[in-house]
């Protein structure tokens, strides 16, 4: 290589380097102007979401908004959650206490004295609790789970697995 070929190689690697800065400079710029609004979006919304909450009767209906009609149905907002709980304390509040699955199935096996598989008490359960409708995964880890705490007995007979109270 020769110096002049090496001189013209070197400036080619430098105007390319203040054309990638440039360009990163100017995204940063969109980037910033995005935040920005993003930010005032978020605010907008935590006013929205203060205001709605205020509106909220003492018993957890909704009373009715200003400006909405007596006969239209009041409409409780959707809420999101904050910090780490909060999604399901707010869940919570919303509707009316049902019993934890975990309840529902130490009451099902307490019925019978012999083990049960997770199937059989899942289909009872669904009988017994039509709204409910956990599926086979979900009674199989809520079963584990108190297999784990020594609510539960596992009795394991080559492939079938059945629950029994402890």
């Amino acid at each position: 290589m020769t110096s002049q070929s090496t001189a013209t190689l070197r400036s080619r690697y430098v105007e390319q380097a203040a054309s990638d800065l440039e360009e990163n400079r100017r995204r940063q710029q969109e980037l910033v102007q995005s935040i920005k609004m993003l930010k005032r979006e978020e605010a907008l919304l935590a006013d929205i979401l203060a205001l709605a909450e205020r509106h909220v009767g003492d018993v957890g209906e909704p009373s009715a908004l200003p400006g909405q009609a007596q006969e239209e149905p009041a409409v409780r907002p959707a809420v999101p959650a904050r910090g780490r709980h909060g999604a399901r304390r707010r869940k919570a509040r919303g509707r009316s206490r049902q019993p934890l699955l975990s309840d529902i199935l130490l009451d099902l096996l307490r019925a019978q004295d012999q083990p049960r598989p997770a199937k059989e008490l899942r289909d009872e359960l669904l009988a017994e609790h039509p709204d409910r409708t956990p599926t086979p995964q979900v009674v199989r880890n809520t079963l584990e789970s108190l297999v784990a705490k020594g609510h539960v007995r596992r009795h394991k007979n080559e492939r079938s697995v059945t629950y029994a109270v402890a």
